[in-house]
């Protein structure tokens, strides 16, 4: 069997100075300790040699780390192992990397996205230490060599990405620090092996009828002596076959009997079956193994023309699915600091949200299998774009190899993953040659479409043939119609935060949203541990260099001014303007989703962006960079339940709508009532809306429950059970809001000693009411987001981490609660 000896202790780094590259001023002297895996950056930080980037404005005083050329050694035991093979085997070196063992070069590099494999056999020596390091050519370097020999290309950013196979997000991005890392980001290891190995296996899942079937793709690789018959032997559950084989390679099919299918969240269930596959020599003996789970399901794309466009529906099992889905960026900067836990937070927050589908966006890395580990149990699905994102690619050499490899290693590598049902080529280029004055810039050379449109797409016909495959998004499917055609295929809605009002988000029935979104800050408590010692303001220096976005501020302040009086300049206004810019992503993002998905079959999905952000910054993350959910996370649990209530606009005049994802028949009794602002019911009437399962359900408001097109003192409140959907006729600026008036009281929790409930009752309509817990204590989390209360209406809303300062049910903590409650207040 083969030995793997994991390679993670006795590293150093150092800065590999040369003749023609000095040492910078800032670099250190000597070796340092490292860890692998891990990056440079990370091992400064650790010994203490550099400030956290994440911190204040320290992100430019490191910038220097990324220009700089580095190396990292360990050294090798003896050989001593009766395997005829040794391999050095590296499952991801950022980027561009020289390895030598013995000071004898054994292989380079120049591919973050891909895994590297040296025999070294005969460069260990067998009774002493053998020298192991790898050298890091600065991605500057490179990625500049490359635009030389290419030629100058196009792209969003002023930065180098495209010209190299690395991570783009860090060379910073619009929600992203400028961080270049380098280092050993994935494991390395020495594998000792004898007669053969395997080299790939590809699992081609599929359901026919009543049989589930997993075709074992299998690649070997032999010693020189290796020659012979070998076999295969494979199980799937409880189902066995095997086979013999004389060549590099053979095919073995597991056929499982009425196999428990494999479900989006909300769907059905995720079951998963254990597989294992073995290579035996002629004596029996086992020579390698290979182990994961698949899951029995089929995945269509339904993209044929019809009378509203051109659809873009993803079917699993048959069974059409409205996708609820969030863009998802790499989860740190420094992504050898995500483990399996942290992905399995960040996961489980999307799915406590409701979410089924995430993105994986071009712009990052292929994530490790942990990730989509955690996607197979949750049924969270997985739409993964190839790693091209807002820049024209040249396709000239050395760069087209590089992709081909890249391509058909990730390609194998995910493959048995049950969750991931799309590969999609590309973010925004094909969209960018069209609209972002390219093609003049280019004039006539190479920019990625021959990668989108030919290369990616045969990749992945001849190695996962069971998957759909997109050319990009946005992508109307041909250049028969504009790339972002929101009738045909997939749309990304960015026009609105850049350029108008949310409110405009209900022009348009796009076939899948792909892309939208809101900016808005972070939590306090991540703003106050990002920004120590800092006076906050909106305009202040270390908020303004954590907002990555083109005039990210004034689109904040301007799409503020469409809808709030906008708080003025000065600390004493800061929590108001946090408050409410805050309030307005979660208000513009519920605008997008409830009117999109009140067009259910048309619309087939939403996919916002984003769920996570990689380091403490205003964007238009729902979970901020210190894991913390803003206002905009509790909006999208109601906005992607299975039922969702809202009143919309059909035929000019409010209609409730109720949008039923779940496979129940809903009934919604929904009770009308004509409010006025002090809290008077003026009018009220039940109507029924009855939506049968997947399907969306329309009432019509009779005419004595509509509140006067232009009044600023009447509202509509729909309530069906627990789901409460409201209509102002007018913006809030023009709405007379009484001044709020309420009561709160807290009561510490018995069983749960860290948690407190805070009781809030409403004497006034209190619009919005949120309690920002982090306020409380950074550790605090409220279970609630924002909520509306009419007068003499109750809400519970339950604090964890948080003992209520000692005082869990006096005064001191009904005090400290007042202060981190927000709500709409008079204009």
């Amino acid at each position: 069997m083969k030995d793997v000896t994991p390679l993670t202790e006795g590293w150093t780094l150092r800065h590999a100075a040369g003749d023609t590259v000095p040492a910078p001023a800032e670099a250190p002297a000597g070796d340092i300790p490292a860890t692998v895996p891990g990056c440079v950056h990370t091992d400064l930080l650790a010994a203490g040699l550099i400030e956290d980037p994440f911190l204040s404005r320290n992100e430019t005083a490191v910038a220097w780390v990324g220009r700089t050329d580095w190396r990292y050694d360990t050294a090798l035991g003896p050989r001593d192992t009766a395997h005829e093979r040794t391999d050095l085997v590296l499952d991801g070196l950022d980027t561009v990397a020289a390895v030598r063992v013995g000071g004898v070069p054994v292989g380079n590099t120049r591919n973050m996205h891909r895994s590297y494999r040296f025999d070294i056999t005969d460069r260990l020596d067998p009774a002493a230490a053998t020298p192991l390091s790898v050298e890091f050519t600065s991605a500057y370097t490179e990625a500049e060599a490359v635009r030389a020999q290419v030629g100058e290309r196009p792209n969003a950013y002023p930065e180098p990405f495209q010209y190299i196979r690395k991570m783009a997000c860090s060379f910073g991005w619009d929600w992203g620090p400028t961080l270049v890392t380098a280092g050993m980001w994935r494991p390395v290891r020495l594998e000792h092996w004898s007669t053969a190995r395997l080299a790939t296996v590809r699992p081609l899942v599929t359901v026919d009828g009543p049989t589930g079937r997993a075709e074992l793709r299998v690649d070997v690789e032999r010693t020189a002596t290796g020659g012979g018959v070998l076999t295969v032997r494979a199980r799937v559950g409880d189902h066995t076959a095997s086979a013999d084989f004389d060549g590099d390679g053979t095919t073995l099919t597991v056929e499982v009997p009425d196999p428990a299918l494999w479900w989006p969240r909300g769907y059905g269930e995720q079951p998963l079956y254990d597989t294992e596959l073995e290579l035996l020599d002629a004596t029996g003996a086992v020579l390698d193994r290979w182990e994961r789970r698949i899951g029995f399901r089929t995945v269509t794309l339904d993209t044929g023309a019809d009378a509203h466009g051109t659809a873009f529906t993803l079917a699993v099992n048959a069974e059409p699915v409205f996708a609820r889905g969030v863009n998802w960026i790499p989860d740190d900067v420094f992504p050898s600091r995500i483990g399996p836990d942290r992905y399995r937070a960040r996961l489980t927050q999307a799915a406590d949200a409701g979410v089924n589908l995430v993105r994986v966006w071009g712009g990052g890395i292929y994530e490790s299998d942990d990730f989509y580990d955690v996607c197979d149990e949750l049924g969270l699905l997985v739409w993964q774009d190839f790693l091209f994102a807002c820049a024209a690619y040249p396709e000239e050499q050395p760069l087209r190899s590089e992709i081909e490899a890249e391509a058909r290693e990730n390609v194998t590598r995910l493959m048995p993953h049950a969750s991931l049902v799309l590969w999609n080529g590309n973010n925004e280029n094909l969209w960018g040659f069209r609209d972002w004055d390219w093609e003049p810039a280019l004039d006539g050379g190479s920019w990625g479409e021959g990668y989108y449109l030919g290369l990616l797409p045969r990749v992945v016909a001849e190695t996962d043939p069971t998957r759909p495959y997109w050319a990009g998004s946005p992508w109307s499917g041909g250049w028969d119609h504009h790339p972002n055609e929101p009738a045909h295929g997939t749309a990304h809605s960015w026009d609105v935060w850049n350029r108008t009002d949310y409110t405009d988000y209900l022009d348009t029935v796009p076939r899948f949203v792909a892309e939208f979104g809101w900016q808005a800050p972070p939590a306090h408590a991540t703003l106050r541990r990002a920004l120590p010692g800092e006076e906050l303001l909106p305009t202040s220096p270390g908020m303004l260099h954590h907002q990555k976005a083109h005039d990210g501020n004034g689109k904040l302040e301007r799409g503020l001014a469409h809808h709030f009086a906008v708080p003025p300049a000065g600390p004493a206004h800061f929590d108001r303007w946090h408050y409410l810019t805050q309030l307005n992503q979660a208000r513009a993002v519920a605008t997008g989703i409830e009117h999109w998905r009140s067009h259910w079959p048309v619309c087939a999905g939403t996919v916002l962006w984003q769920l996570n952000d990689c380091w403490p910054v205003t964007s238009w993350a729902a979970v901020d960079g210190d894991a913390r959910p803003k206002p905009l996370y509790f909006t999208l649990r109601r906005l992607y339940a299975d039922r969702l209530l809202t009143v919309q606009r059909r035929d000019g005049r409010p209609t409730v709508v109720a949008d039923n994802q779940s496979a129940i028949p809903w009934d919604a009794a929904v009770r009308l009532r004509r409010m006025a602002a002090d809290g008077r019911i003026l009018a009220e009437t039940t109507v029924t809306a009855r939506a049968g399962a997947r399907s969306v359900a329309l009432a019509t408001v009779p005419g004595e429950l509509l509140p006067d097109a232009g009044s600023g003192k009447e509202f509509l409140v729909a309530d069906a059970g627990e789901l409460r959907a409201l209509h102002f006729p007018v913006r809030d600026h023009a709405f007379a809001y009484p001044a709020p008036r309420y009561d709160v009281a807290t009561v510490r929790r018995g069983d749960e000693p860290d948690a407190v409930d805070v009781v809030v009752t409403a004497r006034t309509l209190l619009r919005d009411l949120l309690l920002q817990a982090d306020r409380l204590a950074p550790t605090a989390v409220a279970d609630q987001g924002p909520l509306t209360l009419l007068p003499g209406e109750s809400a519970t809303i339950r604090v964890r981490g948080w003992d209520g300062g000692g005082d869990g049910d006096g005064d001191g903590a009904t005090a400290a609660v007042r202060a981190a409650l927000f709500m709409v207040e008079p204009a």
